[in-house]
């Protein structure tokens, strides 16, 4: 909206140019996610409290994990409500790419909303069964990919990191894969969400690692000396990606251990499969399992102890899973494990910014 509104103001002070800039709208987007979700923080986490919207606990989980029967969660509603709220006021809404990241983000969270209500309504952990939830899933990523491919054409080539010259054509089944991209995300990061925090700062950093890739990948300068794909529009993904830093940043203020909210899968699944559809349209597709080395680690420990204790009839890879709870077990403290697995995300960020010149 402002996006609009102000450049229009540049007769009065030529001050107003600025607001054209992505870079300067993404730093607004942030700024503006960010004091949304910790201002109305205090009120949201009392308002959940009172409805009684607390977190149900597994009881085949840790047992130290019990105690945060209780605490509120669906605090991923206010993560999206800033996000769609920076992005509104901050950036171009006729811009596909846009549309089509807010298409999966609304709708996941859409999906994750029911989940978590039912769980809630039923006073377990089960909610939406697993195949109903890839099944939503499906319809909405395929819908959004439909969108933009209808909108832009579509880039069927796959760029692999580290070359500069190989992009595969993938063809029609590059819509199949670049929706397994955007599945697999949005629930590796839910699967990641067990801990205080362990979720929402590697969805941060990935998320400022993407908004360098849109930017970049938007510029024609800087995607041909890089030897990357000029993707014209997909700058705009800075300022949401922005908006998933400040929101984030502001959630991690009360999600911090021990925790006053948990975002629950209204915000995991939204902002998993957000980060997904970024990668999908900054064709950056391989490069997210090294960016988000951590979610990867988690999706696949499951993949693993499942298969695994099929295989051996009864047997465990893992003392269990997902992997933080392997660590749990082994006698890592939560804010132990918390605080490793960021620093391993921050270095996994840094390999995959790396592949940007190591081509």
């Amino acid at each position: 909206m402002l996006y609009y509104l102000l450049p229009q103001l540049r007769s009065l002070d030529t001050f107003f140019n600025v607001f054209h800039y992505i870079t300067v709208r993404s730093g607004l987007g942030l700024i503006t996610a960010f004091l949304v979700v910790v201002l109305f923080g205090p009120q949201s986490i009392r308002r959940l409290a009172e409805l009684k919207v607390g977190q149900v606990v597994r009881d085949d989980g840790p047992s130290t994990h019990l105690k945060k029967t209780g605490t509120p969660t669906m605090g991923g509603v206010l993560i999206v409500a800033a996000i769609l709220f920076a992005v509104v006021l901050w950036a171009d809404l006729a811009n596909v790419y846009i549309l089509t990241v807010l298409i999966v983000t609304v709708g996941y969270g859409a999906v994750g909303f029911a989940d978590d209500y039912m769980k809630i309504r039923r006073k377990d952990a089960k909610g939406l069964s697993g195949k109903y939830k890839i099944i939503l899933e499906t319809v909405i990523g395929l819908a959004a990919i439909l969108f933009m491919t209808s909108m832009t054409g579509a880039d069927t080539r796959l760029m692999m990191p580290f070359f500069k010259r190989v992009m595969p054509d993938l063809g029609m089944f590059y819509i199949v894969f670049a929706l397994v991209v955007i599945l697999a995300s949005s629930n590796a990061v839910n699967l990641t969400d067990g801990l205080d925090g362990l979720a929402i700062m590697p969805v941060v950093i990935v998320a400022g690692t993407y908004a360098a890739f849109a930017y970049l990948v938007g510029r024609v300068d800087a995607s041909q000396y890089l030897y990357i794909p000029y993707v014209r529009g997909a700058g705009e993904l800075a300022i949401f990606c922005g908006a998933i830093i400040g929101a984030g940043f502001g959630f991690l203020w009360y999600n911090c251990h021990p925790a006053e909210v948990f975002m629950g899968d209204v915000g995991a699944l939204s902002l998993g499969g957000a980060i997904g559809t970024v990668a999908v349209i900054a064709k950056h597709e391989l490069v997210l399992v090294l960016v988000g080395g951590i979610f990867a680690a988690e999706a696949v420990s499951v993949i693993l102890q499942v298969g695994y204790f099929k295989w051996t009839k009864g047997k465990r890879l893992f003392r269990m899973a997902p992997l933080h709870h392997h660590f749990e077990q082994i006698g890592w403290p939560e804010e132990k494990v918390i605080v490793r697995f960021w620093i391993v995300q921050v270095l996994l960020a840094l390999a995959g910014l790396a592949t940007l010149k190591l081509r």
